[in-house]
């Protein structure tokens, strides 16, 4: 979950979706399991990022994130 948090083009939406928690919950899970340091560079890169709101996306993608990001597991 925190990988789908820390991607770029993972909307919250999906997270909702995937694991029931809203984007608050997502906020205070990534401030629990990050450095602080980390923390704030995430904040600082999702605040006001079109990619992490479905609503402002340009475009639909039908998974959650990048297939070719991830190593397979």
């Amino acid at each position: 979950m925190i990988e789908m948090a820390w991607e770029d083009r993972t909307p919250f939406a999906a997270i909702a979706y995937s694991y029931g928690l809203s984007e608050a919950d997502v906020i205070k899970l990534m401030r629990q399991e990050l450095k602080p340091s980390s923390f704030r560079l995430w904040r600082q890169r999702v605040t006001g990022r079109t990619t992490k709101h479905q609503a402002k996306r340009p475009f639909i993608v039908g998974r959650a994130y990048c297939q070719t990001q991830y190593k397979q597991r």
